[in-house]
């Protein structure tokens, strides 16, 4: 990929920051509206602030690692930049629109790209009935909460609810119950194109938070998830380290765990 100008933008993280003031001393640097490609210094939290941040005005973005996990950015190094972004791949990410109505009767929107829970809001679980496409796939569901996950968000909060590691390029959505009491039901992989609907039965009494991503809107009545169509979030990814290898070897046991 040919990326003539670059933006570098970093967490608050002390790593983060001394990586931004070298790579500035090193690289030519823009503003992020004039850049060809941002490059995103931080963990996973801040590249997720990043994208949502640019959703408005999408650049390709190549993520560093300055943080913890790290799964959506690239190892750290300062040396040949230009050259790796020249040889890069590209993961085309869609994000999931969710308009949430609450029982005072307010409909508010996000967007997520990892994914959209419902959960509860106090002691006592949540009811939950859930359609897909208009019909009603469950109807009463006894549980802490459920979730629609993207392809790029199925090793995040999908994942430790036991729920299927998806490959980018399958154009499917995971949904997945949260410590589900009834039915026994361990969740499905949905197509693309699905249009979810979580309606809170009993919210007075049972209330339920509906979470995008970082957005959350409490006391919700009901939840309509699709996929953004509108919406295309490109990632960058070093050549042998892309998005796509590293979804599927999450599906096995790495060598430290046998």
């Amino acid at each position: 990929m040919d990326f003539e100008t670059i933006a570098f933008v970093a967490s608050r993280s002390p790593a983060a920051q001394e990586a931004l003031v070298r790579l500035k001393e090193m690289y030519r640097h823009v503003d992020a509206d004039d850049a060809d490609v941002v490059i995103v210094l931080g963990g996973d939290g801040f590249m997720l602030e990043t994208l949502h941040r640019r959703m408005a005005n999408p650049k390709p973005i190549y993520g560093m690692n300055r943080g913890t996990v790290g799964f959506l950015l690239n190892k750290y190094s300062e040396d040949n930049l230009l050259e790796r972004l020249k040889e890069a791949n590209i993961a085309v990410i869609r994000p999931l629109k969710m308009e949430a109505i609450t029982d005072a009767g307010v409909t508010q929107h996000g967007y997520a790209i990892n994914e959209v829970s419902l959960l509860r809001q106090t002691r006592q679980a949540a009811n939950i009935r859930v359609k897909i496409d208009g019909k009603v796939k469950i109807e009463k569901m006894i549980c802490d909460g459920v979730l629609v996950s993207t392809p790029a968000g199925s090793t995040a909060y999908n994942l430790s609810a036991h729920g299927p590691i998806i490959p980018i390029g399958s154009r499917s959505l995971a949904l997945t119950p949260i410590s589900v009491f009834r039915p026994r039901w361990r969740g499905a992989i949905l197509p693309h194109t699905a249009k979810v609907t979580f309606e809170v039965l009993d919210h007075e009494k049972r209330p339920a938070s509906a979470v995008a991503d970082m957005m959350e809107v409490r006391n919700v009545e009901e939840v309509h998830i699709t996929e953004a169509t509108e919406k295309q979030l490109q990632l960058v990814f070093d050549t042998g380290h892309n998005l796509e290898d590293r979804i599927f070897a999450e599906q096995f046991p790495k060598t430290e765990d046998y």
